[in-house]
């Protein structure tokens, strides 16, 4: 008798201990780093929940989840009435962003953060597609390269080169030095240790034959 009045009693509280559950953020308040959320599955709005934050000693990180937005909910000590937001998650509604430079998802081994990722309303009527808005700035690094972008510029660093992409221009930095696919245009002055090549010409050994010397003028080619 004792030990099923034991059990039952442990029962009851385990019944009363807060467990991690679900919810889709309603509202946020970027000022407090809070959040209010459709707790899940009985959809009932929360009050204003902390946001849990990335920070070590004097460097922060400051993300706040959108509107729409799936995230995890734990109990603080255990008491279902006081929650704090633990994390978000990705789901068939809020998907993961895609990278601009590999149009995939981020694979296992890389780091992918995207800006201007797109949510779905806190309704899900409708799914996210996982692509950034236009223009969003990105960055991606995979074990080999890193590349990162906003719009259609992008620097990609890899062992051996950096290359700078604007639209069709490109500009290769390697071992062997600066090439680009597209004409450069300079403010200053463009300066070269050993020599200037146009092509084949050299811009130090280069002459034209017939110049007037000294402060005379040259006469325009017959």
């Amino acid at each position: 008798m004792l030990a099923n009045e034991m059990r039952r009693i442990a029962e009851a509280a385990v019944q009363r201990v807060g467990k991690g559950v679900h919810g889709i953020v309603s509202a946020v308040d970027p000022v407090n780093h809070s959040v209010k959320v459709m707790v899940q599955p009985e959809n009932v709005e929360s009050g204003w929940l902390p946001v849990a934050a990335l920070a070590a000693g004097t460097i922060r990180i400051a993300r706040l989840p959108d509107p729409g937005e799936h995230v995890q909910l734990d109990p603080i000590d255990g008491d279902a009435e006081h929650l704090i937001v633990k994390a978000a998650q990705y789901d068939v509604i809020t998907q993961p962003p895609v990278s601009p430079a590999t149009n995939r998802p981020a694979q296992p081994g890389e780091l992918l953060i995207v800006a201007g990722q797109a949510s779905p309303p806190p309704n899900n009527s409708s799914t996210q597609s996982g692509q950034p808005t236009q223009n969003a700035p990105w960055w991606h690094m995979a074990p080999t390269v890193l590349t990162w972008g906003a719009g259609n510029a992008t620097i990609t660093v890899q062992n051996g080169s950096i290359v700078w992409k604007v639209g069709d221009h490109t500009m290769t930095m390697s071992a062997d030095g600066l090439a680009s696919n597209k004409n450069a245009t300079f403010d200053g002055t463009v300066t070269g240790q050993t020599d200037v090549m146009a092509g084949t010409i050299s811009g130090k050994s280069h002459i034209h034959p017939g110049v007037e010397p000294g402060s005379g003028s040259t006469e325009a080619p017959e």
